[in-house]
Formats: structure tokens, sequence, C-alpha cells
């Protein structure tokens, strides 16, 4: 009974950090939708109508912000997308890693150590998902392009 009960804790310790890693790597959709939901709730709509408006808001605005990244052609720009989403992501690690460190860590020192870190890893993470769909695009020199995309499907025919 014992086992079981070390093997449910560690499962449930695991998922719950999972969730705060998520939480955290999708801090700007999760700001987006929780401020929408609330002025939604404020405005009358009831506790169901905001948690529908605030959930298809902030799914709204990850897929906007992962098609805006993959279709734009403008480097800037994509680095701009990417950095709207990764610094809340960052600022939402450093305080996740900052809080569960003072569990077990006496030194502030290494508490800021820890926090810097966990803003770095979920920063980067929120950064790599947003950006998983974009493709590298060939460098265009003057409109022309070095290596041109060959066609999916050849011709059916053989000539010959």
């Amino acid at each position: 009974m014992l086992a079981i009960g070390l093997v449910l804790n560690t499962l449930g310790i695991g998922l719950f950090c999972w969730a705060i890693f998520a939480l955290a790597v999708h801090a700007l959709p999760f700001f987006v939708a929780l401020s929408i939901g609330i002025t939604a709730f404020q405005n009358g709509a009831g506790v169901v109508g905001a948690l529908l408006i605030g959930s298809a808001c902030g799914a709204l605005t990850l897929a906007v912000g992962q098609a805006a990244v993959a279709i734009t052609r403008s480097l800037t720009l994509r680095i701009a997308i990417a950095t709207a989403f990764a610094v809340p992501a960052a600022a939402a690690g450093y305080h996740v890693a900052f809080s569960l460190s003072q569990i077990g860590i006496p030194s502030l020192a290494w508490r800021e150590i820890f926090a810097c870190l966990g803003a770095v890893c979920v920063g980067s993470a929120a950064w790599t998902r947003l950006t998983v769909f974009a493709e590298p695009r060939p460098f265009e020199l003057a409109g022309v392009v070095e290596n041109p995309p060959r066609p999916i499907l050849p011709a059916a025919t053989r000539e010959g």
C-alpha cells in the first residue's frame, strides 16, 4: 500500500510540475484569455459564457501568433512576435522557479540563480514552441532563389 502511495504521489507531483510549466510557457495566451474572460464576466456574460469567450480568445491568440510567425517572410517581424510570447513566459518561469526554490533552498543567492535558469528555460521553450511551425526560408538575393523548390509530383508521362 505504501508503494502505491509513493507512485501516485510521484505522478501527482509530476503532473503538477507539467501543468505549471505548460502554463508558464503559454503565459501570453493565458493572460489574454484571463483578461477577456474577466471582462466578459463583468459585462454580464455569465460564468459559462466568460469561460467560453476567454478560452476561445486565448486559443485564437496562440493560433494567430503561430500562424503569423510561420507565414511572415520578415525576420524582424518573426523575432518581434516570438519575443512578445517569450518575454511573459520568461517572467512567469522566473517567478515559478523562484517560488519552488523557496521550498528547499535556504540561500537567497542560489534561489536567484535557479530562478534565472528557470526563466531562461521557460522563455526558450516558449520561443521554440512558437517557432516550430515556421519553415526556414532560403536566402534570396534580389528576388532570385538559388535552389528553387522542385514540384512535388513530376510529370505523369515519360517522354522518349
